[in-house]
C-alpha cells in the first residue's frame, strides 16, 4: 500500500464544474449538489484502508453537513479494471451499508480527480458558498492502526468556521491515505 499525502491545492482555488454518474448511472452535477453553505467533496473508494477506517464517520458527515447547509459528494477515480472492488456496483453496496446520504459518483475518465489534483483516497475539498476552497486536507489526526478516535475534528472546526463567517485556520494538515489508481 501506497502512503500517498494529498497535494493540497490552493486556497481560493474555484470548485472545478463536473457531472458525473453515481453507482447506478444517474448523473449528478457540481451545482446540483452544492448547498447554499457550500461543498464537501471526497475523493474516495472502497478498499482503501484509510478510507475504510472513516466510511461510518462519512456517513455521520454527510448528515451533519447537511444540517449545516453544506452538501457533500464522495467522487471515486480508481482505475476498476484493477482494482474491482471499486466498480460501481461495488460503490452502491458500500452506500447503502453504511448509509450514505450524499451522492457516490464514479469518475471513470479521471478528469475529475485530475481537475481537482485528487493525489490520495480520502482526499478532502471543503468550498464555500462562492464555490472558493477554504479548506483541503485531513478529516482528524485518525489512522488505521494509531488508536486515535475518528472525530472528524478538522473538517467540522472549518465548516464551522465557513457557515459562521469567521476565519478558517490556515494551518491545515494534509490528508494521507492510498493512491489514487490511475490508468
Amino acid at each position: 500500500m501506497a502512503l500517498t499525502e494529498s497535494t493540497m491545492l490552493p486556497l481560493g482555488t474555484t470548485a472545478p464544474e463536473f457531472t458525473l454518474p453515481d453507482g447506478e448511472g444517474k448523473l449528478h452535477a457540481l451545482n446540483e449538489i452544492a448547498q447554499k453553505n457550500g461543498l464537501l467533496v471526497v475523493f474516495m473508494c472502497n478498499h482503501c484502508p484509510y478510507v475504510i477506517h472513516l466510511k461510518q464517520a462519512l456517513a455521520e458527515a454527510g448528515k451533519r453537513l447537511a444540517d449545516k447547509g453544506i452538501g457533500m459528494v464522495g467522487i471515486s477515480a480508481n482505475d476498476v479494471a484493477n482494482y474491482p472492488d471499486d466498480a460501481p456496483e461495488k460503490m452502491v453496496e458500500d452506500a447503502q451499508q453504511f448509509g450514505y446520504t450524499f451522492p457516490y459518483l464514479y469518475d471513470e475518465s479521471q478528469q475529475t480527480a485530475k481537475a481537482y489534483d485528487a493525489a490520495c483516497t480520502p482526499d478532502f475539498y471543503l468550498f464555500d458558498s462562492a464555490m472558493k476552497l477554504v479548506y483541503r486536507g485531513q478529516f482528524d489526526d485518525s489512522r488505521p492502526g494509531n488508536d486515535k478516535p475518528v472525530t472528524g475534528s478538522d473538517i467540522y472546526a472549518a465548516a464551522d468556521a465557513m457557515v459562521a463567517g469567521t476565519p478558517i485556520s490556515q494551518e491545515q494538515k494534509p490528508s494521507i491515505g492510498c493512491n489514487v489508481k490511475w490508468k
